[in-house]
């Protein structure tokens, strides 16, 4: 998908956040997706899958997005609701040793 970068001819609606860009402000375009700002392209968060379940890591909402290197953690991330569960520690155990059979031998 191509986005142009554009001074707005007509309000829009960013469909990042759902905010209203106006008349003159720059804005990216794209045939067929729609508008966005400048800030909010920057601000689009690559998701990671949860370690434990697989389902999103909810990248948007942890406390180290601004810090962190998702390709460098990319399968090491634990969602909210795994976090929150009655032992995540030996859900992220079973989960890395499932997943890297290597690391089998040295658990215990």
């Amino acid at each position: 998908m191509s986005w142009r970068k554009i001074a707005m001819k007509f309000p829009g609606t960013c469909i990042v956040c759902n905010q209203k860009i106006e008349v003159n402000e720059i804005g990216l375009w794209s045939k067929g997706a729609g508008v966005k700002h400048e800030r909010c392209a920057a601000k689009e968060i690559k998701e990671l899958n949860c370690a434990i379940c697989g389902g999103p890591a909810g990248c948007a909402r942890c406390e180290f997005q601004d810090d962190c290197d998702r390709e460098a953690v990319s399968g090491m991330c634990v969602c909210k609701n795994c976090l929150d569960s009655k032992d995540p520690y030996l859900a992220y155990k079973k989960a890395v040793t499932t997943g890297f059979p290597v690391f089998e031998m040295s658990s215990g």
